[in-house]
């Protein structure tokens, strides 16, 4: 039988974010950390850029089908390193949790910080495509949100990071790997 602390050792998270290039189009990475916020696993994409037909077609599901399912599962499911959690800072993101095991969560900036612009595209939203409405709680320094439908996921978050969460920062990391998929650009250039 494991301990609390021992099972909180070898808590591993996941941390998926996309990054829009004007030029390249998407780039998506997935870090994992251990509970200490040392790597583990990095994985990204080459550019992901939807075609006009594509853009036509998906209408306002286009960047969840691409940042979620294309980009996100993609990702995830290369990891040999199975995170229990996964953290993501992209909305549209949250669309790969139909097609993983572990709970995903949207990682908010802090109450006083702002939220980060949207990609400016703008599409009409009727009932039929309206993604899942999120609820935000907070959990130690950390504002999340989660589906209103996610209710076990919740309980499943709040039990796993429990008092990891007041000193881990879980914005943090998306930082580290946009850095990494610049660094990767300049490298191939």
């Amino acid at each position: 039988m494991t301990s609390n602390n021992d099972s909180k050792s070898k808590l591993l998270l996941g941390f998926l974010t996309v990054v829009e290039h004007p030029q390249h189009g998407l780039f998506g990475g997935y870090l994992v950390l251990n509970h200490l916020g040392r790597p583990l696993e990095f994985h990204c994409t080459a550019p992901i850029k939807p075609n006009r037909a594509q853009q036509i077609l998906y209408g306002p599901t286009l960047e969840a089908f691409l940042y979620g399912e294309q980009i996100g599962q993609t990702l995830i499911g290369k990891a040999s390193a199975a995170a229990e959690l996964i953290c993501t800072d992209r909305e549209p993101a949250m669309a790969a949790r139909e097609h993983i095991a572990a709970p995903l969560a949207l990682v908010l900036p802090a109450a006083d910080e702002p939220i980060a612009e949207s990609s400016g595209r703008v599409f009409r939203v009727d009932a039929a495509h309206q993604g899942p409405r999120l609820v935000t709680f907070q959990l130690g320094r950390n504002r999340l949100a989660l589906p209103e439908s996610a209710e076990d996921d919740r309980r499943r978050i709040t039990d796993r990071l429990g008092e990891l969460a007041e000193s881990f920062d879980l914005a943090e990391p998306f930082q580290r790997i946009r850095e990494a998929i610049e660094e990767a650009q300049q490298a191939v250039r």
